[in-house]
């Protein structure tokens, strides 16, 4: 034991420098955070049913924008209407996951995703 108390080296525990370790953590926080940003600034495009129907939604998951052709409004066909409009939402989130896996991704620290 060192005079001092504590543990002989300082604050190097095994090879591993805890300020360094410190400074790497915070580095990779601000970079996550900065990823986060951008990627909640983006918007996702998606159609469906030909174009028919199209939807706009931010990478923070919110629908901005939703388009439909009048030729696809079928009073007597609403069914159609509204499984084409939940698969084009459900195809602009599936590209939001994407682009939020390959952002973040890269991080791989497990239990944070």
């Amino acid at each position: 034991m060192s005079k001092r108390g504590g543990f002989p080296g300082g604050a190097n525990f095994g090879g591993m420098n805890i300020n360094k370790l410190m400074k790497e953590a915070k580095k990779m926080q601000v970079d996550m955070e900065k990823s986060q940003e951008e990627l909640t600034a983006r918007e996702f495009d998606a159609t469906s049913g030909g174009g028919a129907i199209s939807v706009k939604v931010t990478g923070a998951k919110e629908i901005k924008e939703i388009k439909i052709q009048k030729d696809v409004v079928d009073p007597d066909d609403v069914e159609m209407l509204q499984d084409l409009i939940l698969t084009c939402i459900n195809e602009a989130l599936k590209k939001v996951d994407e682009a939020q896996n390959a952002s973040l991704g890269k991080y791989n620290i497990p239990g944070l995703m």
